[in-house]
C-alpha cells in the first residue's frame, strides 16, 4: 500500500504510482537519466527503469510476462536527499540528485548499489535509440554466474568479460546471479557486454612498430613458404576478412605462424580474446597458453589473461592450421582493467529505449532463480519420456535407418525413449517444405506409428525457420512480406548440392509465427511427431557473416530494427511453436529443443543444447561450466552432444584404427558418463555413428560403461522426475553449481568441473584422455559417501578419486534419500510399484516423491501427488508421510524397500519392505549407528 502522502515531499520531483515511485531528477547530468522509476513486483523483486527523456517508453517487454502482483504491501518516505521505498524484505533508495539506486535488506545492509548510468543517442534504421550503460558497485570476493552459455570455460565471471551475442554454441541470456543472493535481469535484446566494455584492441597497439612476422607455409613441408610479411594484427574473424588472406595461400593445406613481441606500456593483467577454428596454439613468453581445435565453419571463443610488466618485451607466437578453405582466427586484447572498473559490475548494450532491469533477492540462489521465473515465466514440465535417453546422429538418411536403429536398441536391451531426425529429410531443393522426401521416407506416418506402437519410442524432428526461394512455403510467407529478404537480394547460395538461395521468416511477426506453426502442424504434427528440434535459431541466416551483416540479414523485424532485437529470435520462434501446439492439442505436453536461447524461453517448454561443438576432451571440459551457467540463468533444461558434434580428421575415417580408435571410444565413454547426469540425456554428432553399439564392441569396457550409466539413469527416474516436478512447482534447478548448495564454502566459488545433480549426487566428470584418477573437492558442511562402495568421507577436503575407464567419480551427500525405480527400457514401460529408498545417514534428510500423468497438462490443474519421506538422524527413524494429492492412474498401493547406509559400516543395512497405501508410516532403523 502506498502512503497517503510523503513527509516533506518535494513537489513535482517524486510521484506515487500504483506500483511504485517515479523520480524526476532536477539537474540530470549530461548523458544521464532524467527520470528513474521503481516498480514493486513482489516483496523481493523490484523493476528499475531509467529514461534519458521526459517520458518512458511503453514498448512491451519480450522477456517479461509478470510485472507485478496484486496486494504487495509497500510504503515510502522522503527527505531532501533521497526517497526510500520499503517492502517486507527490502528497502530501495533513490538519490534525488543523481538518481542512483541502492538496495538494502531488512537490517539495512547494502545488497547492491548503482554507481552510474549513461545514455548515448544513436539512430538505427531511422529509429532514435540509445547506447546504454549501467555500472554497479561489486565488493571484493563477490562471485557472478549465469549470463547464458558463453562456452569459454569460465565459471565465475567476477573480473571477467562476457560478450552477449547470439551465435552457434553461444546462448546470450542477460540474467546474472550473485553469490550475495541477488540477481539482475537486464531487459534488453541487443548485443550486450558484461564486464569491461572497452573496445577490444588490435595487436598492433600492443606489439608496437615491430608488428608481427607472419609466415604462410605449407602444413606438411615447413620449408615451402608461400609468403612472409609483417602484419599489424591477426583478424580473420568473418567471411569478409578472408579476402585479405594471401591469394596464393592454400588454406586447406597451409599453416600460418605469427611471431613478435608484446611491448606493454603499463604493468598488470592483460586480457586476450580469441576466436578460432582449425588448430590454434598460442605461446606467451614461451609458455603454451592455448591449444584448441574447432571445425572450420564454426569458430569458437577462448579467453586468457597474462601478467605483463611495463617496458619488458615478451615473446608472442601464434600457430594456426586452418584445415579448410573457410576457417577463421582473431586475437585481440585489452590492457589492465582501469581503476574506474575495479570492484564494479557493468552491463552495456548497443541499442535500447531505456535502461531496464529487474532486481531480485532471496535467501539463496534458488530464491533468486525463482524470482527470475516469476518475472519471465515458469519452466514447464517436460513430457516424462524426455528425461530418458535420446539417440540422434547427423543424420539418419532413410526411414529404414531409423527403424533399424531403434530395433537394435530394443534387441540389445539398451534403454531408449526418443529417436531424433536431424535436417535434410526433405528433397534436396526443398529446404523449408517441411515434407519428407518420399524416395527415402516412403511412409512417414507408418514409420511413426511403428515407433510408437511397436517400439514404444518417441520421435523428435528438426525444423528450421529457413526457406528456399521459390518453394510453396516460401511463397506463403513472401506474399505477406514476412521474410527477411536481404539474403535473397544478395543471391547468397548455401552449401547444399549446387547451392540454393534461402532466407528465414520473421518470427517477430505474430501472424508469421502462426503460419509457421500451421505448416508444421499440417505436414508433420498431424503424422504423430512428438517434439521439435528448432535449429539455427540465432538466426543463422549466413554462417560467419560479420555482425553488421547479420543485422542486415534479419532487418527489419516486425518489432523494430534488427540491432535492437538481435538476441531474441529464438524466443519468438519457440513462442510460436509452443503456443501453436497448445492450441492444436491442448493436453499433449509440448517439447522444444532449440540451438539458441534467451531469457524467458523456459516458459515455452524449451530446452537448449550447447550447439555444434567439437569432439575433443578439452571441449568436454568446457561443457561443464557452460551447462551450469545456463542452468544458473534460470533455464533448467539443457543438454550437450554426447561425444561432441564434429570430429577431427583422425576420427572421421571409414575404419579408424589403433590409438585414434581407442581415444575416440574413451572420449565417448567419458562424455556419456557425464551426459547421464545432465538434465537431458542425449547423444548426437557427425560420423562416426553415435549409437553405443557402433562405438565399441559389446564386451568392451567402453560399451559396458555406457550401458551401465544408461541403466542407472533409468533406475534413478523416480529421483529425476521428482526433481522435474520441483522445477515447475518450486522453481528448482536440477543441474546445480556448487555455490547453490554450499554458499558458506568459499572454496567452491570457482569450481567449474563438479556439480550437484539434485540435492544428493555430487558429479565429477573425467575430461582428460587416459586419466584414471581426478582431484575431487568434497564441499564442507556435509559428509560424503562413495556411490559405488559406500565409503564415507568428511567434507571440506580435496581427495584423489579413482576414475577407472568404466566409472566416473560419484558421491552422495550424507543426509540424503535417494529413490531407485525398476530396471526399465523406456520411461513408460511400467509404474514404479516398488521403489528402493537408499537412506544415506549422517544428517537429517528429506525427499518428496512427485508423480503425475507424465504426458499432459493435468499438473497445471492440480492433478499430481507428493509422498514426503523424512529421515530423523537423532531418532533413527524413517517416516513415509501421508500422500498429498492425486491424479488419474495413480498407484494406490506400492512398496518401499528401505536400505540404510551409514558412516560406521561398509555394509548396507536392510530396513525391510514397507507396504504403502497412502497413510503415514514410520520405520525404525534399529542399531544403525
Amino acid at each position: 500500500m502506498a502512503l497517503p502522502a510523503f513527509a516533506g515531499a518535494l513537489t513535482g520531483q517524486v510521484e506515487r504510482l500504483d506500483d511504485g515511485l517515479l523520480v524526476r531528477l532536477k539537474h540530470p547530468a549530461p548523458g544521464g537519466a532524467r527520470q528513474v522509476k521503481l516498480q514493486v513486483v513482489t516483496d523481493r523483486i523490484i523493476h528499475v527503469s531509467a529514461s534519458a527523456e521526459d517520458t518512458f517508453s511503453t514498448t512491451q517487454s519480450l522477456m517479461v510476462t509478470a510485472t507485478g502482483r496484486e496486494g504487495v504491501k509497500w510504503d515510502a518516505s522522503e527527505n531532501s536527499e533521497e526517497v526510500v521505498l520499503r517492502t517486507a524484505a527490502l528497502s530501495v533508495t533513490v538519490a534525488l540528485n543523481s538518481g542512483r539506486v541502492t538496495f538494502r535488506d531488512k537490517a539495512g545492509n547494502v545488497i547492491l548499489q548503482e554507481h552510474s548510468r549513461a545514455f548515448r543517442p544513436v539512430t538505427i534504421d531511422n529509429k532514435p535509440l540509445y547506447r546504454i550503460r549501467q555500472l554497479f558497485e561489486s565488493p571484493a570476493g563477490e562471485a557472478f554466474y549465469g549470463l547464458g552459455q558463453p562456452q569459454t570455460g569460465v565459471m565465475n565471471y567476477k573480473d571477467q568479460d562476457v560478450d552477449l551475442t547470439q551465435y552457434n554454441s553461444i546462448a546470450a541470456v542477460p540474467f546474472l546471479v550473485s553469490n550475495r543472493h541477488y540477481g539482475i535481469l537486464w531487459d534488453n535484446y541487443s548485443i550486450t557486454r558484461f564486464g569491461d566494455d572497452r573496445p577490444h584492441e588490435q595487436l598492433s597497439v600492443l606489439t608496437g612498430e615491430g608488428g608481427l612476422t607472419a609466415t604462410y607455409a605449407d602444413r606438411k613441408d615447413q620449408r615451402k613458404i608461400y609468403l612472409k610479411r609483417n602484419e599489424p594484427k591477426i583478424d580473420y574473424a568473418f567471411l569478409p576478412d578472408l579476402q585479405h588472406m594471401p591469394a596464393a595461400f592454400p588454406m586447406s593445406k597451409g599453416k600460418v605462424t605469427w611471431e613478435g613481441n608484446l611491448a606493454p606500456d603499463q604493468s598488470g593483467a592483460y586480457k586476450f580474446y580469441v576466436t578460432a577454428s582449425g588448430y590454434i596454439k598460442i605461446w606467451v613468453d614461451g609458455k603454451l597458453v592455448l591449444d584448441r581445435w574447432r571445425e572450420g565453419w564454426n569458430p569458437g571463443p577462448s579467453v586468457f589473461s597474462q601478467h605483463l610488466a611495463k617496458g619488458k618485451k615478451v615473446p608472442l607466437k601464434v600457430e594456426w592450421i586452418p584445415e579448410s578453405s573457410q576457417a577463421f582466427v582473431s586475437l585481440k586484447w585489452l590492457s589492465p582493467t582501469p581503476e574506474a572498473l575495479h570492484n564494479k559490475m557493468c552491463f552495456s548494450s548497443e541499442a535500447g529505449e531505456k535502461i531496464d532491469y529487474y532486481f531480485m533477492q532471496g535467501e539463496n540462489m534458488d530464491d533468486v532463480i525463482s524470482g527470475y521465473r516469476q518475472v519471465t515465466g515458469k519452466a514447464t514440465m517436460l513430457p516424462q519420456w524426455a528425461l530418458g535417453f535420446w539417440q540422434s546422429r547427423e543424420r539418419y538418411k532413410t526411414q529404414a535407418e531409423i527403424l533399424q536403429t531403434v530395433q537394435e536398441f530394443r534387441k540389445r536391451q539398451i534403454p531408449l525413449d526418443n529417436i531424433v531426425l536431424d535436417w535434410s529429410y526433405w528433397k534436396e531443393d526443398a529446404w523449408g517444405s517441411q515434407e519428407f522426401d518420399p524416395a527415402r521416407f516412403p511412409d512417414p506416418k507408418g514409420m511413426l506409428d511403428q515407433l510408437h506402437d511397436k517400439y514404444h519410442t518417441h520421435f523428435m524432428i528438426s525444423v528450421w525457420p529457413k526457406f528456399y526461394e521459390g518453394i510453396s512455403t516460401y511463397k506463403m510467407f513472401d506474399a505477406k512480406n514476412w521474410l527477411y529478404k536481404q539474403n535473397i537480394t544478395n543471391k547468397q547460395r548455401d552449401w547444399i548440392g549446387q547451392g540454393y538461395i534461402s532466407t528465414f521468416y520473421d518470427a517477430f511477426q505474430p501472424e508469421a509465427r502462426q503460419l509457421f506453426w500451421n505448416i508444421i502442424d499440417r505436414k508433420l504434427f498431424s503424422l504423430g511427431v512428438d517434439a521439435w528440434w528448432l535449429d539455427a535459431t540465432e538466426p543463422d541466416i549466413l554462417s560467419n557473416a560479420s555482425i553488421d551483416e547479420r543485422k542486415q540479414l534479419m532487418n527489419p523485424t516486425a518489432a523494430g530494427p534488427a540491432a535492437q532485437y538481435f538476441n531474441t529470435y529464438s524466443l519468438m520462434n519457440a513462442k510460436g511453436v509452443y503456443e501453436g501446439q497448445r492450441a492444436s492439442k491442448p493436453d499433449q505436453r509440448a517439447f522444444i529443443l532449440t540451438r539458441n536461447a534467451n531469457a524467458g524461453i523456459q516458459r515455452y517448454a524449451a530446452a537448449a543444447w550447447s550447439g555444434d561443438i567439437s569432439a575433443r576432451f578439452d571441449e568436454l571440459e568446457r561443457q561443464i561450466p557452460a551447462g551450469l551457467n545456463l542452468s544458473l540463468s534460470g533455464i533448467p533444461w539443457w543438454t550437450t552432444d554426447i561425444g561432441g558434434f564434429f570430429v577431427e580428421d583422425k576420427y572421421d575415417q571409414p575404419d579408424p584404427q589403433g590409438a585414434d580408435l581407442e581415444e575416440w571410444r574413451e572420449l565417448n565413454a567419458r562424455w556419456f558418463q557425464y551426459g547421464a547426469f545432465c538434465p537431458l540425456f542425449r547423444s548426437h554428432g557427425q560420423y562416426p555413428y553415435r549409437e553405443i553399439f557402433n562405438i565399441a564392441p559389446e564386451h568392451s569396457d567402453v560399451y559396458r560403461s555406457m550401458l551401465y550409466y544408461s541403466r542407472l539413469r533409468y533406475k534413478l527416474m523416480p529421483y529425476i522426475y521428482s526433481l522435474a516436478g520441483r522445477t515447475y512447482h518450486d522453481d528448482y534447478t536440477l543441474m546445480r553449481a556448487l555455490p547453490m548448495d554450499f554458499p558458506a564454502d568459499t572454496a567452491v566459488l570457482r569450481i567449474s568441473d563438479q556439480f550437484m545433480f539434485g540435492p544428493a549426487l555430487l558429479v565429477n566428470p573425467v575430461y582428460h584422455y587416459k586419466a584414471r584418477h581426478r582431484s575431487v573437492y568434497l564441499p564442507a558442511t556435509a559428509g560424503w559417501y562413495d556411490f559405488y562402495t559406500g565409503q564415507y568421507y568428511k567434507g571440506g577436503q580435496h581427495i584423489t578419486a579413482d576414475a577407472p575407464l568404466q566409472r566416473m567419480p560419484l558421491y552422495v551427500k550424507a543426509g540424503s534419500i535417494l529413490p531407485f525405480g525398476p530396471d526399465i527400457q523406456y520411461t513408460g514401460e511400467k509404474p514404479a510399484d516398488t521403489i528402493v529408498l537408499r537412506v544415506y545417514t549422517g544428517g537429517d534428510a528429506s525427499f518428496r516423491l512427485y508423480e503425475d500423468e507424465g504426458l499432459n497438462y493435468g499438473y497445471e490443474k492440480g492433478r499430481f501427488s507428493n509422498i514426503p519421506v523424512r529421515w530423523n538422524e537423532s531418532a533413527g527413524t524413517l517416516t513415509i508421510g501421508a500422500r498429498e494429492g492425486s491424479f488419474p492412474g495413480m498407484l494406490r498401493q506400492r512398496y518401499f524397500r528401505v536400505i540404510y547406509i551409514h558412516p560406521g559400516s561398509a555394509k548396507e543395512a536392510d530396513g525391510g519392505l514397507i507396504t504403502y497405501n497412502g497413510e503415514e508410516q514410520t520405520n525404525k532403523a534399529g542399531d544403525w549407528k
